[in-house]
């Protein structure tokens, strides 16, 4: 009995838990060790020029020289001979107005004019008789300064009728309206028949020495472009055969409806594209490519934007920041215009939770 007593005060003594038999994640003197696991997998792209599946804008080809013609006069057009699509030549005809009415206006100046010259002689010799007689003070005073205001008045009717005269000829003479330059009827505003406005356009012509892409942008996807920037232009039945455009201007003010600006692409003089017709275009070349990446790969910092871009050696990777240049999102996307180079992988997914030198596991699609 006095034994069984003695090995318990032993095993009291060698600890509560080996006293109790407790498990060992009990034990007062035990510190396990987190083990630590493989680098987590990253979502990520591999940056490249999507050529012509990446986004496109739709543009149409037009001449940098384009007017709309009109009369300089009120008129019923009698004759249009050119249709839309015509090309026509310098002085050559494209539409004509009713010249009756304007012709009796010519005779109805004219006659106007022959009046006052006729009430212009009358005054001039009541003048001359009533400076006669005030000569010999028969006239007096008041009389000769009537006739010589009346023959001053006579003067400035005479004046004002041979310029309405000019005016109703020179109307007759712009019934007829002619080609400016060389060039292709683009628009057709107005039929044989149809009474038109002064200045009320009737056609469009447009020239063919040089043509140009039009596209519409929003203002934030114009941040980073610049006179000069390369773009890329197809037409949607031909995706080979790319032309290679230079933004040549922007409109300085926006569309009063779409809030958009026009941007302007000069083609070179090979261009296979008609006046009109409809294409696409993308910003960058095959030299030049476009570089974008999804919204949310991009964050900023007091110093600027930045990318966390994987760097890979063997089965060992790891991330690093990597500063860019980029313009604002557009449609979800930023285009990177510095900082990165084709190839390079970026991480999209979960960029806020990563540190320099991190490493990281294999990649995942996004």
């Amino acid at each position: 009995m006095k034994q069984l007593v003695v090995m318990a005060a032993l095993a009291l003594a060698a600890g509560p838990a080996a006293a109790l038999g407790l498990p060992d994640w009990l034990g007062l003197d035990t510190h396990a060790e987190e083990v630590a696991g493989p680098p987590r997998p990253v979502v990520s792209v591999i940056i490249e020029d999507q050529g012509a599946d990446a986004r496109w804008i739709p543009g149409v080809v037009a001449s940098r020289t384009q007017v709309q013609l009109g009369f300089q006069t009120l008129g019923r057009m009698i004759a249009r001979p050119v249709d839309l699509g015509d090309q026509v030549a310098e002085g050559q005809l494209l539409a004509q107005l009713s010249t009756d009415d304007l012709a009796a206006s010519t005779r109805a100046a004219r006659a106007a004019l022959d009046a006052a010259e006729v009430q212009q002689r009358t005054a001039a010799a009541t003048l001359e008789r009533t400076e006669a007689l005030a000569a010999r003070n028969v006239a007096s005073n008041a009389q000769l300064e009537q006739a010589q205001q009346a023959a001053v008045a006579a003067a400035a009717a005479v004046e004002q009728a041979r310029s309405q005269l000019l005016q109703a000829e020179d109307a007759e003479s712009v019934a007829r309206m002619e080609a400016p330059f060389a060039g292709v009827v683009s628009a057709i505003y107005e039929a044989p028949g149809a009474v038109v406005g002064a200045g009320a356009p009737v056609l469009q012509l447009s020239a063919e020495d040089r043509a140009e892409v039009v596209i519409d942008l929003p203002e934030q996807a114009l941040i980073g472009l610049e006179p000069g920037a390369p773009f890329t232009v197809w037409h949607r039945n031909d995706p080979t055969a790319e032309v290679i455009s230079v933004l040549d201007r922007i409109d300085p003010i926006a569309d009063s409806a779409t809030r958009t600006r026009r941007l302007y692409l000069s083609l070179p003089a090979d261009a296979p594209f008609r006046l009109g017709a409809l294409v696409r275009a993308r910003f960058g070349t095959a030299e030049a490519p476009s570089l974008s990446l999804p919204a949310e790969a991009l964050l900023a910092s007091d110093q600027g934007s930045f990318v966390w871009r994987v760097l890979r050696q063997g089965d060992a990777a790891h991330v690093e920041r990597v500063p860019v240049e980029a313009a604002a999102p557009f449609r979800g996307r930023v285009s990177i215009t510095s900082g990165l180079e084709e190839g390079q992988e970026v991480v999209v997914r979960g960029v806020r939770s990563l540190s320099s030198g991190q490493a990281v596991g294999r990649r995942l699609e996004p």
